[in-house]
C-alpha cells in the first residue's frame, strides 16, 4: 500500500506540468529564459532547479530562449530560399542501393510464389515482374556493380548484382520420385485430364 502512496505522491507532485498545462507551462518557461523576473517566485524556483540539471549532451550548457530559434526557422520558410542539391552520381547510386533492398525484399515477401512446386510441369509458373531486376531499371551494365548484403543471409557482406540473382532462391523440396513415376500416379488420379 505505501508503494502506491509514493507513486501516487510521485505523479500528483508534477501533473501541472502534463495535459492540457503544457502550453502554459513552456510559455512561463519561455518568459523565464528571457526573464526569470517575469515569473512568479515558485515557478522562478523550480526553473532555476532545472538550470542545474546537465544538458542532454553531458555539458553544463544552460538553456536559451527558444522562441527566438523558431521565429528564424519559419523566416527562412517564408523566404523559400531553400533549394535541394543533389549529387547525381551519388544520387543514382543511391537509388541502386534502394533498389538492391527492394529485390531482396520481393524475393522473400512473393519469391515462393515464383518457386517450382509443379514437378509434372502442368502449369506455368506465374510471371511476377517484382522478380525481376528490369522491374527496378538494373540494366546489363549494373551486373558487375557490387552493393552491400550483410543484412541478408547469403553469407557475403558485399556482392555484385550477378552473384545476388544467381546466389540460390529458397525453392520447393525436389520430388525424389522419377517424372515417370509421377506421371503415372498423376493419370490415375479420378480428376487427371
Amino acid at each position: 500500500m505505501s508503494e502506491t502512496k509514493t507513486v501516487f505522491a510521485a505523479y500528483s507532485a508534477n501533473t501541472h506540468l502534463f495535459g492540457g498545462n503544457g502550453p502554459y507551462v513552456e510559455e512561463m518557461y519561455e518568459n523565464y529564459l528571457a526573464n526569470p523576473g517575469s515569473v512568479p517566485d515558485n515557478w522562478r524556483e523550480y526553473f532555476d532547479a532545472l538550470q542545474h540539471v546537465p544538458a542532454v549532451d553531458g555539458s553544463n550548457a544552460k538553456d536559451v530562449p527558444h522562441l527566438p530559434v523558431i521565429n528564424a526557422f519559419a523566416d527562412r520558410a517564408k523566404q523559400g530560399g531553400t533549394r535541394v542539391v543533389m549529387a547525381s552520381a551519388d544520387a543514382e547510386m543511391g537509388r541502386k542501393r534502394t533498389a538492391v533492398q527492394q529485390l531482396i525484399a520481393a524475393y522473400r515477401n512473393v519469391g515462393q510464389r515464383w518457386a517450382d512446386l509443379d514437378p509434372l510441369k502442368r502449369t506455368e509458373r506465374p510471371n511476377i515482374p517484382e522478380l525481376e531486376p528490369s522491374f527496378y531499371g538494373f540494366t546489363d551494365a549494373d551486373q558487375e556493380t557490387v552493393f552491400d548484403t550483410s543484412n541478408t543471409f547469403f553469407g557475403k557482406d558485399r556482392m555484385s548484382l550477378r552473384e545476388l540473382l544467381n546466389a540460390p532462391k529458397p525453392v520447393a523440396p525436389r520430388w525424389s520420385w522419377p517424372a515417370k513415376t509421377l506421371k503415372w500416379a498423376a493419370s490415375a488420379l479420378p480428376f487427371s485430364s
